[in-house]
């Protein structure tokens, strides 16, 4: 794992200080501590920040072929490069080094860009070929590795791994992009399609760029994407054999290391069985490590600690207080954009407790969006069933009314809670899922911009984006639907964000088998009723695992990290809360009516209404924006 960064002239082959290309690299340090690089000639400049995990002696980035013609820069892994380099030698190439950075030059000149069709893994690099004067980006098929990009007023395209690195060069403008506010608050975090700092951009999962000399930067190319077009035809039996084989298989394949490798492990379906096939396949005492709470409810070591003796893994356990706010200032620094999904606290943790013990550690991260393992999902595929009983000219006015005079009452019992269903059932089934997946919903949002900036807005919906996602998905099921734009949006602007993000802030290298694209592919095939089958989802998945872990994990609740975050704006951040809505840089920006935002601290405080998630994402974007704006 690594960080990237590096500077290319469009139009002219101007020199490239090797000090600029250093100064990119100085703000992500953390993402490379065991070494960095630059490489230099006229008109591009690479850079590389080191976490050695593969070929500790002969690895060194960026990384050129013997005749220097080409030249890369790459962070992550390819898990089948000595299948690749293997073919690659049958076809005459000769490899000096034992890396797998190595096998990117050589697929390069063998198959130029299907050469990324070749690889199985996590990436983002950057190749520069001097014969024909270019410079290609390449981000992995579902987007677990990072990488921004820029386009300067002086013709040069900058990129780097994070947004700081971006921001280190001098040329880069600061200028907010308001779109990507509203983006922020309805999701949480700031989507791949857009940023909060206009004229970065991300390159997106699947995607690669290709810059040529003397020529306009194209469009981005869509190089991979997944179907749910398609139906397995095999029986429940097959299935089950093809997933256990697809599982060991990307399981084993990212346990190669030359460095100390583990898990991370919940107690939760995911986790366990990421741990059941890594002690399956090793010889030593899989290390695994577990955040516990000392709140009781929300504590899962039990379950973790029961994995750990069925696999006799090496196990340690840290308890800790899930009051982590201090915690704040570090989350700001190192996801740069505003970044609201509170689980990156415990997130940060369990990364700092495995550093203590390994390089590398294995997730469960990508089942749910694969296997339809959310809450939402099932409910998205409940509403699609009654939706489809009931004329969309009687339900919409029907139970649009219903919703609009029913009261919002999260304070009920689950069941009673029908509001938030009247609504979404009187939607169509895209337009509900994309309002399900806002943790602020647009009336709110509105009633927070000041008038001059809703008005700026000209109508824009975050939500739009999920909805024309689903819409336009290769699929043929409402489910389906949903799975994909999750894939393409909340997948990696969210879960693989929070994944990078906070194991890189300790120089941790996290590997996600269960993001590997065949397993993805495969799992897109499966017919609904392998993926959801009553109230379990992942039902094919937990068929699967069945002779391998417990009833007790395998068909228990979810329950996920939690975090107090409602009591601490009546407790310890009740201030910040009222700091946010005066005098704070976002006060400042005068993008919101602060009154109303003051409003909604004080109902907070005094418990009229629960706005515990709406005062967290101010708070982090008010310390973002602080942060890239300098507006204190």
């Amino acid at each position: 794992m690594c960080g990237i960064a590096g500077i290319f002239h469009l139009e002219m082959a101007k020199p490239v200080e090797e000090s600029r290309v250093r100064a990119m690299l100085v703000p992500m340090a953390h993402r490379g501590p065991d070494g960095s690089g630059v490489w230099t000639a006229p008109g591009v400049g690479l850079g590389h920040l080191r976490l050695s995990i593969i070929d500790l002696a002969g690895g060194a980035q960026p990384m050129a072929t013997d005749d220097g013609q080409i030249v890369v820069t790459f962070n992550g892994e390819i898990y089948n490069f000595a299948e690749v380099r293997a073919e690659l030698e049958e076809k005459g190439h000769r490899f000096v080094s034992h890396s797998d950075t190595e096998v990117i030059l050589h697929g390069w000149r063998q198959w130029g860009e299907r050469c990324v069709d070749h690889f199985v893994g996590m990436f983002a690099f950057a190749l520069h070929d001097r014969a024909t004067q270019s410079l290609w980006l390449v981000r992995d098929r579902l987007g677990v590795k990072p990488l921004h990009y820029a386009q300067l007023y002086d013709g040069s395209l900058i990129f780097a791994s994070e947004m700081k690195g971006i921001l280190a060069h001098p040329m880069m403008r600061r200028e907010p992009d308001l779109s990507a506010v509203e983006d922020y608050l309805a999701f949480g975090y700031v989507p791949d399609d857009a940023s909060i700092v206009k004229g970065v951009q991300k390159l997106g999962a699947g995607e690669t760029l290709l810059a040529v000399r003397g020529k306009p930067l194209g469009r981005p190319r869509r190089y991979w994407d997944v179907s749910f077009a398609d139906r397995h035809s095999g029986s429940p039996a097959a299935l089950e054999e093809e997933l256990v084989h697809l599982l060991r298989q990307s399981v084993r394949s990212r346990m190669v290391a030359d460095v100390p490798l583990g898990a991370f492990l919940s107690g939760g379906v995911d986790s366990s069985t990421v741990v059941a096939f890594m002690a399956e396949n090793s010889r030593e005492a899989v290390r695994t490590c577990t955040i516990g709470f000392d709140d009781k409810a929300v504590d899962e070591t039990s379950h973790a600690d029961l994995i750990a003796r069925r696999y006799a893994t090496d196990h340690r356990v840290r308890i800790v207080s899930p009051d982590d706010y201090p915690l704040i200032d570090t989350l700001t620094t190192h996801f740069d954009e505003p970044f609201a999904d509170v689980s990156a606290l415990p997130t940060y943790r369990v990364c700092q407790l495995a550093r203590e013990q390994v390089t590398v550690a294995l997730s469960g991260d990508g089942a749910d969006e694969a296997f339809a393992g959310y809450r939402r999902h099932k409910f998205q595929h409940r509403e699609e069933g009654i939706r489809s009983l009931i004329p969309g000219a009687i339900r919409g006015p029907l139970l649009g009314t219903l919703g609009n005079l029913y009261p919002k009452a999260d304070w009920l019992p689950r069941p009673l809670r029908a509001k938030s269903t009247l609504l979404g059932l009187a939607m169509d089934g895209a337009e509900a899922y994309a309002h399900s997946v806002s943790v602020t919903r647009p009336p709110m949002r509105a009633r927070l911009w000041a008038d001059e900036h809703r008005a700026a807005l000209s109508g824009y919906r975050a939500e739009d984006r999920y909805i024309k996602a689903m819409r336009d998905a290769p699929a043929r099921d409402a489910i389906d639907r949903a799975q994909y734009a999750d894939i393409r949006i909340w997948l990696p602007g969210d879960i693989l964000t929070k994944t990078d993000r906070m194991s890189m802030a300790v120089s941790l290298e996290a590997r996600e088998p269960l993001l590997d694209h065949r397993l993805i592919e495969f799992a897109a095939k499966l017919p609904v009723n392998q993926r959801i089958r009553g109230q379990n989802g992942k039902y094919l998945l937990k068929k699967a695992m069945e002779p391998m872990l417990p009833t007790s994990i395998l068909y228990r609740q979810k329950q996920g990290f939690v975090t107090p975050v409602s009591a601490w704006f009546r407790g310890p951040l009740a201030a910040e809360a009222r700091a946010v809505a005066g005098g704070s840089a976002l006060a400042r920006t005068g993008w919101f009516d602060m009154t109303r935002v003051a409003n909604i601290a004080e109902q907070h405080r005094s418990g009229l209404h629960n706005h515990g998630r709406l005062l967290w994402q101010l708070l982090m974007l008010d310390r973002s924006v602080e942060r890239l704006f300098g507006t204190r």
